[in-house]
Order: C-alpha cells, then sequence, then structure tokens
C-alpha cells in the first residue's frame, strides 16, 4: 500500500484521540465492564471519524477502504482490546451493507446519525446456536401488512445494551437457506425488544448481550437492499470485517512485544537481564517477524479490496493468521513477565484475555480454514 500524507494525518488523529480520550479510562470502563459508547462515539464522529470511507452526502469522507484500514491499525494503540473492537463494529461491521445496499431514506435514518456519533449501532447475526454457521440461523422477519414481524434471538452481540438499532439477518422465506435471508435495519427501542448483558473472560470493556425479538413490528421500508439477498450481503460485510480485525491487530501486536523488550531488559535474573538470554531476544525477534508478515498479508489484502478484487482468500487467510498469532505473542510475552504476567492488571495478561476472541469472532479460525480450502480446491471434491 502506497501511504499518503492524508493516511499519515488520520493515523496521527486517532493516536491521539486514544491517548487522550481512550487510555486514560479504560481502567475504569474495565470494572464497570462497559464504557460511554454514545460520548466516545460523539467525539470520534465530530472529528469524522466514523464515515471515514461512507459518502460525503451522509457525513462521511468519501475515502477508500485504505483510509478507514489505516485508523484501524492506529487504534491498536488502545491498551485494552473492548473500545476498538466496538468502534469497528460502528464503522466496518455493522454499517457497510447499509452504506452500500440500503436506500437513501434508510441511509439519512441510520447510517447518518451513526456516522455524526448520534446513535450506536449493532450487528445481529449469531444466534444461541451458532454464530459461524450463519446459513442455520432462526429469527424470522414475516410480512404483515406494511412491516415485518421479527421473532428470535441474537447472541453475543458487541454494542448490544447501548445500540440504538441493530442491522440484522433474519429469515425472511423458507426458501434456500442461501437466498432465504434479508437484511432489517431494526431500532431497538421498539416494543418486543428486550436485551440481557453477558459477561466474558475478556473485552470487558465492551459491552455484550443477548436480544431477544417478541413480535417486533418495523416497516418493510426498512428491508436493506432486495428481499433474500441477506446472506450475500453478510458475506461482503464480513470480508470489511476480517480486514478490520486484522489490521487492528498490528499495532497491539507491536506494542506487545515492545513492552516485553523493555520489561525484560530491566528485569535481572541471575545477574544478567533475562533479554540477554539467547532463547528470549531469539524469539522476540521471531514474533516480530512474523507481524511484519502479518502486515504484510494485511496490506496487499486491503489493496486488492481497493481496487476491486474478491479478496475472500486473503481476508480470511489475515484474519486466520491475526488470531493465531495475537494468541501466540500474548502467550509467549506473558512468559516472559514471570509472575507479573500473571497480574490482573498488567497489559500482558490485558492483551492474553482480549486477543483470545479474534479467532471466534467474525467467523472462527475453522471457518477461515475451510474458506481458505474451498477457494484452492483442497476440500474432498472439490477442484480449483
Amino acid at each position: 500500500m502506497q501511504f499518503t500524507p492524508e493516511h499519515e494525518q488520520i493515523s496521527d488523529t486517532v493516536r491521539k484521540f486514544v491517548a487522550n480520550e481512550i487510555n486514560p479510562f479504560t481502567a475504569e470502563w474495565e470494572k464497570a465492564g462497559i464504557f460511554p459508547a454514545h460520548q466516545l462515539f460523539k467525539k470520534m464522529g465530530d472529528l469524522g471519524l466514523l464515515g471515514i470511507k461512507y459518502p460525503t452526502e451522509f457525513g462521511g469522507m468519501g475515502l477508500d477502504f485504505s483510509y478507514s484500514m489505516v485508523m484501524a491499525e492506529a487504534l491498536g494503540d488502545c491498551n485494552v482490546g473492548g473500545v476498538p473492537m466496538a468502534i469497528g463494529v460502528q464503522t466496518d461491521m455493522c454499517t457497510p451493507a447499509l452504506a452500500r445496499f440500503g436506500s437513501d431514506e434508510l441511509r439519512r435514518e441510520f447510517l447518518a446519525p451513526a456516522i455524526a456519533g448520534d446513535m450506536v449501532g449493532c450487528i445481529g447475526v449469531s444466534e444461541v446456536s451458532g454464530g459461524s454457521d450463519v446459513a442455520a440461523l432462526k429469527t424470522t422477519a414475516k410480512k404483515d401488512g406494511g412491516d415485518y414481524v421479527i421473532n428470535g434471538s441474537k447472541m453475543w452481540i458487541t454494542n448490544g445494551m447501548q445500540a440504538d438499532w441493530c442491522c440484522l439477518l433474519a429469515n425472511t422465506s423458507e426458501g434456500p437457506v442461501h437466498a432465504n435471508k434479508s437484511l432489517i435495519m431494526v431500532p431497538l427501542n421498539a416494543p418486543g425488544v428486550t436485551r440481557q448483558k453477558i459477561e466474558k473472560i475478556g473485552m470487558h470493556s465492551s459491552d455484550t448481550a443477548q436480544l431477544f425479538f417478541d413480535n417486533v413490528r418495523v416497516p418493510q421500508r426498512n428491508l436493506i437492499g432486495q428481499e433474500g439477498a441477506g446472506f450475500m450481503f453478510q458475506m461482503l460485510q464480513f470480508q470489511e470485517e476480517r480486514l478490520y480485525g486484522a489490521a487492528g491487530s498490528l499495532r497491539s501486536l507491536d506494542n506487545l512485544i515492545d513492552q516485553t523488550i523493555e520489561y525484560t531488559r530491566s528485569r535481572q535474573t541471575f545477574g544478567q537481564p533475562i533479554l540477554n538470554n539467547q532463547v528470549v531476544h531469539f524469539r522476540l525477534a521471531e514474533l516480530r517477524t512474523e507481524v511484519e508478515a502479518l502486515r504484510a498479508l494485511t496490506y496487499r489484502a486491503v489493496e486488492s479490496y481497493v481496487s476491486g478484487k474478491d479478496v475472500t482468500k486473503l481476508a480470511s487467510m489475515a484474519k486466520l493468521k491475526a488470531g493465531r498469532l495475537s494468541r501466540e505473542v500474548a502467550d509467549a510475552c506473558l512468559q516472559y513477565w514471570g509472575g507479573m504476567g500473571f497480574t490482573a492488571d498488567n497489559p500482558i495478561s490485558q492483551a492474553y484475555r482480549d486477543s483470545r476472541l479474534i479467532s471466534i469472532g467474525g467467523g472462527a479460525d475453522e471457518i477461515m480454514l475451510g474458506i481458505i480450502c474451498k477457494l484452492e480446491g483442497t476440500l474432498p471434491g472439490k477442484k480449483r
């Protein structure tokens, strides 16, 4: 990727925002199990950071996807994982299909306030019965007069406790499972919507909810694009979500390695710094190399996406590598911090808890491997 002065300016703006508006408060938010999304998103909206890649007529900057990924990478300076994940839901997970396929009326009602930071959004795909098997979801949206009547529930919904609306994937017909689903914009103050907070082992500052829909009525004009195209639209949204996850892990991984180098250089054992042990500095060099390899893969995928190419395989590879490498770096670095690494308020243990989700959310590692194998023609009975 070729970085312009505008790329650098966005990165600098985001990093300053993280330093001033996020990191000083994360300990408080982690303890509370939630961060003030409306307050923080409004500040980001005022800076134009929630609509970098979206049309100017709805309040966005009208830039290409690479600028959004620069923001994702800069958010890696956050000292917790929950806040940048929640921001990514707003910018790259619940809004891409709305921005690309939604009517102007829907975009004025839902996208423009999300870009401005006046509304918080969430994406409703996963259910209790499963997350990665999108075709198996059971939530229904049946026509009744001029409305859809929605019944079902959604699980593991980031921003779910605070969101004003949900981009909901539901079955709108009895047809084939890949052609019977639609994306529908659902205001979460609608009668029949209830929420329940989910406690997690990590990402504590990001609220996560189970959403319940009991005869929830929304007008049929809240349909994104055409009925039955929801599965395809969601697969397209997943590409941006997976690239966001990969880009968002890069600076975080670099920071973990930097902090571990600093700690092992200052920590003495048996008369010398821990870093002086070859097994330690060689391992950190190896991890740094892996991060640079992930960066190159991610940048290549983003560049291809911007040029209009199908990046399903590259995005899946980047997502797979980001999840596995995040686990590997956090675990290896924690070991070198010894007992300090096992304390709850240590930056390495924070990453150890938070990064585990990357291999699960947005499509588990095994789903990424299946996609890659399918496109490689290595599944049984499949040819390239």
